[in-house]
């Protein structure tokens, strides 16, 4: 069974779970609102930008060493 989104109008064929929306105007329950906050608050260590390697293996290299980055600093 085919669902239309009523405000998106997007067509899922498949629906799994629940979600409960909010009705428009609504503010979310202070627990979701502390969680995207959090959320926002992630850090990466990854610089921003488009990067343009020669090789898969050089842009792995620059993951890793950014992923090492983000360790060492939380764990400071």
């Amino acid at each position: 069974m085919m669902v239309r989104h009523p405000l998106t109008g997007e067509t899922f064929l498949r629906v799994v779970g629940r979600r409960r929306e909010l009705p428009p105007g609504e503010m979310p329950p202070l627990e979701t609102r502390e969680a995207l906050g959090r959320m926002a608050r992630y850090l990466t260590r990854a610089p921003k930008g488009v990067f343009a390697y020669p090789s898969h293996e050089a842009a792995n290299a620059d993951r890793d060493r950014w992923t090492v980055e983000l360790i060492v600093a939380t764990k400071r």
